[in-house]
C-alpha cells in the first residue's frame, strides 16, 4: 500500500482520510460527513484493499461493493481504486448502465474482487443471479444524499438486504439529512459518526462571484467572460439538457476545445466526453447536473454557472467541482432579475456574501426602445375610429 500511495503521490492524508480510515481498517462502521473533493475515495479504498489483504478469496464472488449515483463516479471510483492496487493482482469492475450487460456478466464470472456499481445495474445482475454477495466483507455507499435525491432508495435497500449481516458499511454523504440518517440507523451498526464539514459550505479557496443577467444577454456574456478569463478548463452548466445543447453549439463556433454532456446521450459518447475533458482535450465542457457530484478534474480552474441550479445544495456540489484538493478556482454565476430570492438563499446556505462582477463597456441589460415623444395636444387627441369592415389596431406593450 505505501509504494501504491507514493506511485500516486499521495504524500499527506487530507483531513478526512486521517479521521476515516483508522476505523475504517478497524472495521468499524462509519458514517461520514464530507463534501466533495476531500479525497472521501481514497478514504474507503485504502480500508477495503487492506482487508482483501488480510481475508484470502474463498471464490471469485466479490468482497467488497461501491454504491455510486451516476454512471461517470462509478467509472472514477474504479480507476481510484485500481490505482491504489498497483502491484496487487485485485480485480474492480464498474457497472453500470448503457452499456452492454453481457461483457460485465463475463467479468463477474471470471472472478472479481470489487464491484463498483449504480444501484439499478447492480440489482439488474442480483436478478439475472450473475453477481452474489454472500461473501463480501464490506459495503460503501458513495454520494448517498445524491442516491436517495434521484430516487435510488429502493434499490439501495433491496441490495443491502442481501449483504451478509457480518459486514461492515462505509456511508459517505455531502449532506445528512433524515433520509440518509433513517438509513444509517437500517443498516449500520454502532457506526462511528464523523462530520468533517466546515461551517461554510464552499471551499474557501474558491472565488465566488455573480452578474445580474437578462436572459437574452446570458449568452454575450459568456463569450466576454471566456474572453476575460481566459480559464485553463471550465465547466458551464445549464438546467436543462436541450439549453446545454444550445449552449454548446453556439459556443463551439466561437471558441475551440467545447463539448457537452447531459443524461439524454448515449453511454459510450458521455465516455469519450469524459475522457476527452480529462485528458484537457476538451477545454469547455457544457453540462447538467449530471457532472455536479463526484467528478474529479484537477484542472478545472472556473466554474460558471449560465444557469441558477433548481436547489441551493446543488450549488455547493457544482461549486466543488473546482477549488479541489485545496487548489484554488473561481465560480461565476449568472443571475436575471427574478433570481434575486434564489441568490440569496445560496449566499445564506453558504454562509457567504457573492461579490458582484461587472465587464467594463458590457451592457447586461438589453437596451429598451426610446419612448415616443408626443406632444400634449397628440395626447389629448381623441382616438380615430377603426374604418367599417377593418379591425381596430391594438396597443401592444413592449416587452425588454
Amino acid at each position: 500500500m505505501l509504494e501504491a500511495l507514493a506511485a500516486a503521490e499521495y504524500h499527506t492524508p487530507s483531513p478526512v482520510q486521517a479521521g476515516i480510515i483508522p476505523h475504517a481498517v478497524a472495521g468499524t462502521d462509519v458514517l461520514g460527513q464530507a463534501r466533495t473533493g476531500t479525497g472521501k475515495t481514497a478514504a474507503f479504498a485504502i480500508p477495503i484493499l487492506e482487508q482483501l489483504d488480510k481475508s484470502p478469496a474463498k471464490d471469485k464472488s466479490p468482497r467488497a461493493i461501491v454504491l455510486v449515483p451516476t454512471r461517470e463516479l462509478a467509472v472514477q471510483v474504479r480507476d481510484e481504486i485500481a490505482k491504489l492496487a498497483h502491484g496487487r493482482k485485485t480485480k474492480c469492475l464498474a457497472a453500470y448502465g448503457g452499456k452492454p450487460i453481457r461483457s460485465q456478466i463475463t467479468q463477474l464470472e471470471r472472478g472479481c474482487d470489487i464491484v463498483v456499481g449504480t444501484p439499478g445495474r447492480v440489482l439488474d445482475h442480483l436478478s439475472r443471479g450473475t453477481l452474489r454477495l454472500e461473501n463480501l466483507l464490506c459495503v460503501v455507499l458513495d454520494e448517498a444524499d445524491r442516491m436517495l435525491d434521484i430516487g435510488f432508495r429502493p434499490d439501495i435497500e433491496k441490495i443491502l438486504r442481501r449483504c451478509p449481516k457480518q459486514r461492515q458499511t462505509l456511508l459517505l454523504s455531502a449532506t445528512v439529512d433524515k433520509g440518509v440518517e433513517r438509513l444509517a440507523r437500517s443498516y449500520m451498526v454502532n457506526p462511528e459518526i464523523m462530520d468533517f464539514s466546515p461551517s461554510t459550505k464552499a471551499p474557501d479557496t474558491i472565488e465566488q462571484h455573480y452578474f445580474t443577467v437578462e436572459e437574452m444577454r446570458k449568452f454575450d456574456l459568456l463569450l466576454k467572460l471566456i474572453d476575460r478569463e481566459k480559464p485553463e478548463q471550465a465547466i458551464v452548466f445549464c438546467r436543462t439538457k436541450r439549453g446545454t445543447d444550445r449552449v454548446q453549439r453556439k459556443l463551439s463556433k466561437k471558441v475551440k476545445g467545447v463539448d457537452c454532456i447531459h443524461g439524454d446521450m448515449q453511454q459510450p459518447a458521455r465516455d469519450r466526453v469524459m475522457r476527452s475533458f480529462r485528458d484537457g482535450k476538451v477545454r469547455i465542457l457544457v453540462a447538467t447536473d449530471v457532472v455536479g457530484r463526484g467528478i474529479d478534474v484537477t484542472s478545472i480552474s472556473h466554474i460558471i454557472n449560465y444557469d441558477l441550479p433548481q436547489s441551493s445544495d446543488d450549488y455547493v456540489h457544482r461549486v466543488g467541482r473546482t477549488g479541489r484538493m485545496g487548489r484554488e478556482g473561481v465560480a461565476y454565476s449568472f443571475v436575471t432579475p427574478e433570481q434575486g430570492i434564489e441568490l440569496t438563499r445560496i449566499e445564506m446556505l453558504i454562509n457567504t456574501l457573492l461579490n458582484r462582477d461587472e465587464i467594463e463597456g458590457f451592457q447586461t441589460v438589453a437596451q429598451a426602445a426610446p419612448p415616443q415623444d408626443l406632444s400634449e395636444e397628440a395626447k389629448d387627441e381623441p382616438k380615430k375610429p377603426a374604418p367599417p369592415g377593418q379591425r381596430p389596431r391594438r396597443r401592444h406593450r413592449r416587452g425588454l
